[in-house]
């Protein structure tokens, strides 16, 4: 792809807006970057850009502004669906994203993942089991570094493995991973696709140009699956098996991993010590086991990985006990499966804090399992009243103005054995940045307790 004096537009200038940019300098493209925020706004992002050499169009997009580029570069948290991208379409501009950008430029194995939930620990999980079978990974896309990064370092590995949304799959068209896995498909995201049909749809394009030398990883127990199995050309291997049915792939069976795949005998690993809480942790060490063998990692090495993995920060990680009372931080569980996912993880009472900007579901798919495991909720962010309106009756309820008085408020409602459990269920932009900075201030709050469980005094 001759990138040389080609006039590129790229639209959002967030961490991967950036890379995409440098790129395409370095590629000798005259770049210009579009978002909607102001210079002020962007702060050492719109200097870094024009540091580079590239020009800046901020404030609302202009229609004749998409219409004057040869290429026009999504970041990942640009809806595809923007009116000026029509416009730019029905000029004949090409409309990609930054992942199809890259893999253009990519020559190694992409092992890449996908699913509403567990996507991150997944990747990680696989990636590290890679490396300990001695492979030289790269571990990125929508997590950590961008594709497009690893593009222009210039550095091989033997394979990499990526974490890939549904909005980066929205743009792709030469994408073709060697191992394909879907975790899972749950509502979410429903403020930017049309129905829960096209969210489904938009997952199944991982596998849109795998052929039969490729795999996909698919999870055999859940319901959305098979809406997107007859188009899938590659060799499909599932997890959450039953060995019985003569399926290849990988079962769950007590605190064992059996592999049910073809020319070896039946090995297992263990789950013995696994740190992770949770049944979908298991499911997703089920699913990073099978594609880790599939991309060529060893049994043994998958079972030192299922041994020393430790998690990861702001997934149901755990922060510290004061007065009897445990603290969980899911900021990342940013959608009502993930929320399904931890309160299945405790059998102690919980207290829950949810709450932050609405993706434009519903939350009512979670009244039995607050009725049944949480002791108090407590609403934080713009979506409160909806998370009230819609499971508020099911348990003790009640709102909170910041994140710091809703831990105040768990930890008086909690008593000794309970777990104090931030699980959102919500994106983060409406009081933070990003689902790390939210973790980062439920931490602080937490470790603000004093040892009665009551905020700690500040001299000022």
């Amino acid at each position: 792809m001759n990138l040389k004096n080609r006039k590129v537009l790229v639209v959002g200038l967030a961490k991967t807006g950036l890379a995409t940019a440098r790129f395409l300098k370095n590629q000798g493209a005259q770049v210009t970057a579009a978002d909607l925020l102001t210079q002020d706004q962007l702060g050492p992002r719109a200097q870094q850009a024009l540091a580079m050499g590239v020009s800046l169009e901020l404030g609302p997009h202009k229609t004749e502004t998409f219409s004057r580029f040869d290429l026009i570069v999504l970041s990942p948290g640009v809806p595809h669906t923007i009116g000026p991208l029509g416009a730019a379409r029905k000029a004949g501009i090409p409309v990609i994203g930054e992942l199809e950008l890259a893999v253009r430029h990519i020559k190694e194995p992409i092992v890449a993942i996908t699913g509403t939930n567990g996507k991150t620990t997944t990747t990680n999980l696989i990636g590290e089991m890679l490396r300990a079978s001695g492979l030289k990974v790269f571990v990125g896309g929508n997590i950590g570094a961008p594709l497009i990064g690893h593009v222009e370092s210039g550095s091989r590995v033997d394979v990499i493995v990526a974490e890939i949304s549904s909005f980066q799959l929205d743009t792709m068209e030469s994408f073709r991973p060697k191992v394909g896995v879907l975790l899972n498909i749950s509502e979410d995201h429903l403020d930017r696709y049309e129905d829960f049909h096209a969210y489904i749809q938009s997952k199944g394009r991982l596998f849109e140009n795998q052929d039969n030398t490729d795999v996909a990883v698919l999870n055999r127990t859940d319901p959305q699956i098979p809406f997107l199995e007859s188009a899938i050309r590659s060799k499909k291997l599932y997890f959450n098996i039953n060995v019985h049915d003569g399926e290849q792939g990988v079962a769950v069976q007590g605190d064992k991993i059996a592999f049910q795949v073809p020319g070896r005998a039946r090995p297992t690993v263990s789950l013995a010590n696994f740190k992770l809480k949770g049944v979908h942790n298991v499911e997703n060490a089920a699913a990073a086991s099978l594609a880790a063998w599939a991309a060529g990692a060893h049994e043994s090495d998958i079972q030192g990985t299922l041994d020393t993995f430790k998690g990861l920060h702001h997934r149901l990680e755990y922060i510290r006990a004061v007065h009897g009372v445990q603290y969980y931080n899911d900021s990342k569980g940013t959608n009502v499966g993930a929320v399904m996912r931890s309160l299945e993880s405790f059998d102690a009472p919980v207290v829950l804090i949810m709450g932050g900007r609405d993706k434009g579901g519903s939350y009512t798919v979670l009244r039995g399992l607050i009725k049944a495991r949480v002791k108090r909720l407590i609403a934080i962010g713009e979506a409160r009243e909806k998370i009230l309106h819609d499971v508020g009756g099911a348990t003790a309820s009640q709102k909170a103005t910041t994140l710091e008085e809703a831990v105040l408020s768990a930890a008086q409602a909690a008593t000794p054995g309970d777990v104090v459990l931030l699980s959102p269920g919500c994106s983060s932009f409406d009081m933070f940045t990003d689902y790390a900075e939210r973790g980062e201030a439920f931490c602080k709050a937490v470790e603000n307790l004093n040892d009665e469980g009551e905020g700690r005094r500040v001299n000022t």
